[in-house]
Order: C-alpha cells, then structure tokens, then sequence
C-alpha cells in the first residue's frame, strides 16, 4: 500500500511543479514585460518631450542645450541629437563620459532611422538602452532624437523579481505540498487500512476489523468491508459449527460409513468402518473402490448402484480375521443439482449380535422343546401303559409311577430353573443383601452333596481359614451359586474322583475356588458353558438330571452381586471354576 502512497505523491509532486514552474514561468515573463515596456514608455516620452521642446517649439541654442542638459538630469539618461546628416546638435546626459557615439552612430542609428513611431534597442555588452524617435517633416528626415540610460537596474528589478518569484512559489510549492501530503495521507489512511483487512480476510483471518472514522466514501468502504468482515466471520463460524457437528456424527455413528466419489475414489472412511475392518486411511483413502476393496460382495454391490443409479439394501455376510461377520449395507447413489451425479454412500450396519442373539433365540426354543418334550414323552408313555392294564400288576405299575415323579421332578426341575433364570434376567431383580458367613454356607451344602459324593465314591474336601468368612450378599441366591457349582463338579467327575473346594481372602475379597478332576473342557468349548442349555457331554448330563441351565444361572447370579467368575479346564484332566465376590455389596444408586 506504501506504492500506492508513493506513487500518489510522486503523482501531486510532479503536478505541482510542473503548474508552479509554468506559473512562475508566466508571471516572470509577464512582469518581465511590464519592466521593460515601461522602462521603454519612460524613454519614448523623454524622446517625444524633448523632439517637442528642441523642434517644434523652436528654442534657441542656449536654450535647447540647458533645456536638454536639464531633462537628462531628471531622467538620469543621455540626450544626443543628430541632424540629417547624422552630426551632433545636442548631447548631455549622465552617461556622457561613458558613452560611446561611435558605437551608436553605426550600429544603433541604422536602425532607428526608418521608425516613425520610434524603436527601442539594446546593448546588452555595455548595459544600454536606447529610443530613437526620428523626426520627419512631410517625407523628409530631419534628424532623430537618441536617448540612452543604463538598464542595470532595470536588470536589478528584474532579478530581484525573478528572486520574488522563485521564493514566493516555492513558500506555495511547500505550503500545497505539505498539505497535499496531509490530505493524501487522510485519505489513503483509510484505504490502507481497507486494503489490509480485504489482505487479512483473504489469509482467512475473519476477525481483522479496520477503522471506521469518517462519513465520506472512504469511511463508507472502511464500514461495508467491517460488514463483509463479520457476515464472513458468522458464515465461517457457523460453518465450521456445522462441519464440527457433521464430523463428529460421522466419526461417532455406531455404523460404519464410505463415501466414494463420481469418478470412483474413496473419499471419506469413518471411524466405526475403520474398526470394523481394521483398515487404514493412508492405505484406504482416495484409492479406487476395486483397489481399496478386498471382498468381492461390496464391489459388486458398488457396481450395481454406479450402474442402476437407485438405493440398495442387502445382507451380507464377509469374512473378517477368524470369525464372519454379518452386515446391513445401505447403499444410495448422491445426485446433486440438475441430476449431477456425485458419488454413492454406503452405510454398514453391523447385525452379527443381532444374527447371533436370533440363533441362540431359536436354540433356546429348541432347546427348551427339547427338554420338555422328553420327560412329557416319558410321563405320557408310561401313563397309557399303567391304563392299558399295567395298574394292575402292583410291582410294575409301583416301578412306572417312580418313573413318572422322577420325569415329573426334572420337568419341574426345568420350570424352576427357566423361572428363576428368567426372573435373575429381569431388570427389576433385586437381592436380599446381608452379611453372609461364606463358611457356614459350605458347610450346608457339604450336608446336601455329601451324599451324591459318597455313592460315587468322590473325595470332597475342603480349604477355610479359620474364623469367620463375611461377604455381603443374598443367602439363597449364594448357596443356589455354589450348589450348582460343586455339583456340577461331582456330576462330571468320574468314580474314584476329587473334588476340592478353597476359600481365601484377598483385599477386600473372598475367592472360592472349585476344583476337580473330571472330564475337562475342550478349549474352544469354554467361552459357551455359561450359555443357555449348552452341555459338554449332553448324553451324561441328560443322565444326571441336569437341564443345562445350571452355569447360565450361576453367571447372573455372581454378576448381580458385581463378582466375577472365571474357569479353567483341561480335556481328561479337570476344571477349576474361582469365583470373587466383594466383601462390601456396593449398590448402584
């Protein structure tokens, strides 16, 4: 902006000297002039005053020698008369020593001899001026009158006005400047400041402000840039509002989400995608859909929408690392203004939860007619039997209804079990919180199990710290946790087995480990023994008069009281099942 400046004042520089040189120029030339026409009207009315006082009035010699002597006194000039012939009548002046007639009479006289009206001539060498009037009667010359003076100090004047001159316009040629730089400065200050702020918002700086002081155009464009300034800063801000908001739902959707371009780039991958299919941007991004793909069933979805230009919905199941996993694909094409195709976007939902929650559904109901329909079978089976005529032989009929209460106890066994699965499931399940001895639980259970141990000749032991064992818990729900526990222990552990049961304490903790020497668990099979109806050796569960729910109920119960349990196993070796329960039940609020 300081060239802008520079050249403006480089501009009213140049304007001012070249109108104040012509000026002065004119005005010179004008005064200049009026000196010298002056100087020469001076003459010219001496010349006229003594042609009329020496010829027409007709004074005598003496006379016309004082009269002449007396006017070039008064004049301060030299007078010199010549005759026809070019002689000298008068001469008498302040210049007489100095003059020099020789020098008139051939260079000067010749000159003025044909000018009526008179001529004025100079002698720059000498510093003279001359008038010569002639004087004529009728057609005849007569002589001619000369005066001369010196024009030094008509050349003083000039030069002292040419000073004048110089000094006046050069007083004005600083004075106009100054102020020209003054106003210049008052006007370009503003347009400056205009013009660093249009810099500023061109950078993207959309808080720079400039000053708003005057009420001319200037401070009309300072005012409207101030206005652009804030609508700019209001639009950028509520854009940037809005793109905040748009990123943050894109990177924070449950759902995986692409976006790929008309010419076929990937140009926006989200987080949740990212996760899904453990992919990278520097590697994912703007690389084409085919490239960037690995599974053949999303390009060939990308395909159909680029081809068909209409939204697709399809279920697909993509293998991923070591497990499938099973996803919603929304796909749609983006069609701007006037039709102009844009791009697709595709949304991936993630249904592998939901796929696996429908299987176990329909496992449970198969599971659960499974499980009903054997003792149902049983009881129905043995009942038409007893009405068919075995009522009647007392020792059969006596062995069929012992079957029936033992189908009839499983099947209410089963109930119970789904009932109070269902009921440890709900929301609203509460326990019975009290301090409950962890010892004196063990102990009932020993008197309810000791005797399955004994009629399969298991070794059951074992392992408290002496004292009391307080955990704050439901009574009920932790004798239900480990009876289920140890008798699975004893229903899987072969004849001749051990079981072991250990307590210890550990910070604000009791640890109760479960122990046999069963059938073990495959290592594969581990992460679903907590899993409804689900049995590692179903055949011998069946047997035992289990329903497969036992575990399932266990996890609930020790999660309810914010416990953990973990199990380990090995096939043809044993399982250990170690459950931690907090010494203090902290409810949540």
């Amino acid at each position: 902006m300081n060239k802008f400046r520079s050249r403006l004042l480089f501009g009213l520089f140049v304007l001012i000297v070249s109108v104040l040189v012509g000026l002065g120029l004119l005005l010179g030339q004008i005064f200049q002039n009026y000196y010298i026409n002056s100087f020469k009207d001076m003459l010219q009315k001496e010349a006229k005053l003594a042609k009329t006082l020496v010829f027409e009035k007709g004074l005598s010699n003496e006379e016309s020698t004082s009269f002449v002597l007396d006017l070039s006194e008064s004049f301060t000039s030299h007078i010199t008369i010549l005759n026809e012939n070019d002689e000298v009548i008068y001469d008498a002046g302040q210049l007489e020593g100095a003059h020099d007639h020789h020098q008139m009479i051939e260079n000067v006289l010749p000159v003025m001899k044909n000018k009526e009206e008179g001529h004025y001539a100079t002698d720059p060498a000498n510093k003279i001026g001359y008038f010569g009037l002639p004087i004529i009667e009728g057609n005849t010359y007569k002589g001619i009158v000369l005066v001369n003076t010196s024009i030094e100090e008509l050349n003083k004047m000039i030069q002292h006005m040419w000073i004048l001159l110089v000094v006046s316009l050069s007083l004005a040629f600083i004075i106009i400047l100054f102020i020209g730089v003054k106003i210049t400065r008052q006007y370009t200050r503003p347009i400056e400041s205009a013009t660093k702020v249009a810099m500023e918002l061109a950078k993207g700086n959309y808080k720079a402000r400039t000053y708003e002081d005057h009420l001319d155009e200037t401070g009309m464009l300072s005012q409207y840039i101030n206005i652009l300034a804030r609508n700019l800063q209001d639009m950028t801000r509520a854009q940037e509002m809005q793109q905040d908001r748009l990123q943050t739902l894109i990177e924070n959707m449950g759902s995986g989400l692409i976006l790929i371009d008309g010419r076929g780039y990937i140009n926006l991958v989200n987080r949740a995608y990212k996760e899904l299919f453990e992919v990278e941007s520097a590697k994912f991004l703007y690389q084409l859909y085919y490239d960037a793909f690995t599974h053949n069933e999303i390009i060939e979805l990308v395909e159909e929408i680029f081809m068909t230009e209409v939204k697709v919905r399809k279920q697909l199941q993509l293998p991923l690392n070591i497990e499938f996993k099973h996803f919603e694909v929304y796909g749609a094409p983006i069609i701007g203004t006037n039709d102009e195709w844009k791009g697709i976007v595709l949304v991936f939902h993630d249904i592998t939860e939901l796929k696996k929650l429908e299987q176990m559904r329909k496992d449970f109901v198969a599971n659960v007619s499974h499980e009903l329909k054997t003792p149902i079978t049983s009881i129905k089976g043995f009942s038409e039997t007893l009405l068919d005529g075995a009522l009647n032989d007392r020792e059969t009929a006596e062995y069929f209804l012992s079957i029936i209460l033992k189908e009839s106890d499983r099947l209410q066994t089963l109930i119970q079990d789904l009932l109070d699965l269902s009921k440890i499931e709900q929301q609203g399940f509460k326990l019975s919180i009290q301090a409950c001895d962890v010892k004196e639980i063990l102990e009932d259970i020993e008197v309810i199990l000791k005797g399955k141990a004994k009629e399969k000749e298991i070794e059951l032991t074992y392992t408290v710290p002496e004292g009391f064992v307080f955990v704050e818990g439901d009574l009920y729900r932790l004798k239900q946790i480990f009876i289920n526990l140890i008798n699975n222990a004893l229903t899987y552990t072969p004849k001749g087995g051990s079981v072991h049961v250990q307590v210890e304490k550990d910070e604000g903790a009791v640890i109760v480990t479960v122990s046999d020497t069963g059938i073990g668990i495959k290592t594969e099979e581990i992460p679903r023994i907590f899993e409804r109806f689900y049995r590692v050796d179903r055949a011998r569960s069946r047997n035992s008069g289990g329903t497969g729910l036992g575990l399932a109920i266990v996890k609930h119960l020790v999660e309810a009281h914010k416990g953990l349990i973990t199990v380990k196993s090995q096939l043809g070796e044993g399982t250990t099942f170690t459950v931690r329960l907090n010494e203090k039940f902290e409810s949540e609020i």
